[in-house]
């Protein structure tokens, strides 16, 4: 190693505390990380693109610092969907440190990495008390029955108040209103429920009236509108 010259004329003194890195949690142990094998764990990470046009979130699942397991969901951005499309081919079988410096095509999904990382070498993840973590496939969790993301989509202006367009229940068909024409529930179909029934062999139209629910005040509303259309 090459040294300045004043370094090479410095004496040696010696160090003294030696006891390494500080321990991290990670799936029910305490854990010195010296290396990228050493890290484990499940957690998200949030990222934006430089415009801030669309939003991506990262979940990983990672075992002795290898990504097992990726589950990217992606709002607001139609190429972000394509980006993530080849992101999750990228990121499983990698090292963490490898997919922190990889081009993980879109800018979004490439800060919810970095941000991420952040996560899982400091020990804060969703398993980081859990003990042995989360079997791989675990991530899918978030997205609940039909294998959905869980999506609010809501529109509002002063001119005309507010829509509600797509909440965690599915996408919605009726606003209900009182009397002061203020929402007080909502009609929905749960999309991913929907396309289950299809596929097992129910009719479009069985499936969609099985799926349809309420939430709130809906039944005897003074009003009930289509927020999309009116």
């Amino acid at each position: 190693m090459n040294c300045t010259h004043e370094v090479e004329n410095m004496c040696c003194v010696a160090k003294g505390p030696k006891h390494g890195p500080a321990p991290i949690p990670e799936e029910g142990r305490w854990v010195k990380a010296y290396e990228i094998k050493d890290i484990s764990g499940l957690s998200h990470g949030i990222g934006w693109c430089a415009p801030q046009q669309g939003g991506c979130k990262l979940t990983l699942n990672v075992k002795n610092g290898i990504i097992e397991e990726a589950l990217i969901e992606t709002l607001g951005c139609s190429g972000m969907t394509h980006s993530a499309a080849m992101a999750c081919e990228i990121l499983q079988g990698k090292t963490i440190l490898e997919a922190l410096n990889t081009d993980l095509v879109c800018d979004a999904i490439n800060v919810a990495m970095r941000e991420i990382f952040l996560q899982l070498v400091y020990g804060r993840t969703q398993t980081a008390f859990s003990e042995n973590g989360l079997p791989v496939g675990a991530s899918l969790e978030d997205l609940g029955k039909g294998l959905r993301s869980q999506i609010g989509t809501m529109f509002g202006t002063k001119e005309k108040g507010v829509r509600y367009l797509e909440m965690a229940e599915g996408y919605i068909l009726k606003l209900a209103l009182d009397e002061n024409d203020e929402v007080i529930g909502y009609q929905f179909v749960n999309l991913g429920k929907m396309m289950d029934a299809i596929k097992k062999g129910s009719t479009p139209n069985e499936a969609f009236e099985k799926n349809v629910g309420t939430y709130g005040r809906f039944d005897g509303a003074a009003k009930y509108i289509d927020p999309r259309k009116e």
